[in-house]
């Protein structure tokens, strides 16, 4: 009677066991529901400390940079250190112009346009999109571009660990991506040609042989080729704790375009106003 009752507890715990443990984990998120989730945090965020290792494409080859940034984003604001150069941008500040600490000849500080060509040379981006804003504008766009066929182009790989964090590794595979003919329009420029079609700047001066650089004067009536969408290929690892992509790759048809590394990030950490000012006792202005 004893062992008859205790097998029959043992079976019902054992049956017990399997149920409650699956209930006590987390339900498995779609790729969908991810990416949405990413571009809802993006949204969300106040305020950023990174380090970011970049490499992009140029016209000698691949151009790698380091920075430590910190970020506030309404109103913007953005310290930045690279090798002994320092930067401070604020909206509203110093006629819009970037206050730069170089580390190089002429030793003076200046007052340099974040759009201009000294700031921009052979660099995809510029400060306008620190962060992730436009990265997630991109997401975002492509995603509402392809509506119900969210699985023919996006896809959830598993998760991993990346940049010493755990992550969903999702990509994006645009199967048409290609080159076309685009007619140039009144008061347009290649900034302004790229934001209206969510594709890269570079990638429009890269493919087009008589564009010298991103200032280049358009003429209405012009014919130049531009990319069907932002890249050919995107692999992106979003943080699973904070739902921002601190690692992307971009790649085109001739491969790798460019790539972000986001370490020691802090999301909304507390940021004094005297650290986007050029007297804060660790800045060397």
């Amino acid at each position: 009677m004893f062992k008859s009752r205790f097998y029959t507890c043992l079976l019902a715990l054992l049956l017990v066991l399997p149920a409650s443990r699956a209930f006590s984990q987390k339900p498995a998120m779609t790729c969908k529901e991810i990416v949405h989730k990413m571009i809802k945090s993006i949204g969300e965020v106040e305020r950023l400390k990174y380090n970011l290792k970049i490499t992009e494409r140029g016209k000698k080859g691949y151009n790698h940079y380091e920075s430590a940034v910190k970020l506030n984003r309404k109103p913007r604001k953005i310290y930045v250190y690279i090798k002994g150069i320092e930067l401070i941008w604020k909206q509203g500040w110093n006629n819009g112009k970037a206050y730069v600490k170089p580390n190089s000849f002429p030793y003076v500080n200046l007052n340099l346009d974040p759009h201009g060509s000294l700031m921009r040379q052979d660099q995809h981006h510029t400060l306008s999109e620190m962060g992730f804003d436009y990265f997630g504008s991109i997401i975002e766009y492509t995603d509402i571009k392809v509506g119900d066929k969210f699985d023919q182009y996006f896809k959830l790989e598993g998760e991993e660990r990346y940049n010493n964090r755990a992550c969903y590794k999702v990509t994006i595979t645009n199967k048409d991506f290609a080159f076309v003919t685009y007619t140039v329009g009144n008061n347009e420029s290649i900034t302004s040609i790229a934001r209206k079609l969510h594709v890269a700047e570079y990638m429009i001066v890269e493919n087009n042989p008589k564009l010298k650089d991103y200032f280049d004067i358009l003429e209405v009536g012009q014919k130049i080729k531009v990319p069907t969408a932002y890249a050919k290929d995107v692999t992106m690892y979003i943080d699973q704790f904070y739902f921002l992509p601190i690692g992307v790759k971009i790649n085109d048809d001739k491969g790798l375009f460019e790539e972000y590394n986001y370490f020691f990030l802090q999301v909304n950490p507390k940021i004094e106003d005297e650290e986007f000012t050029t007297t804060y006792k660790d800045y060397k202005f």
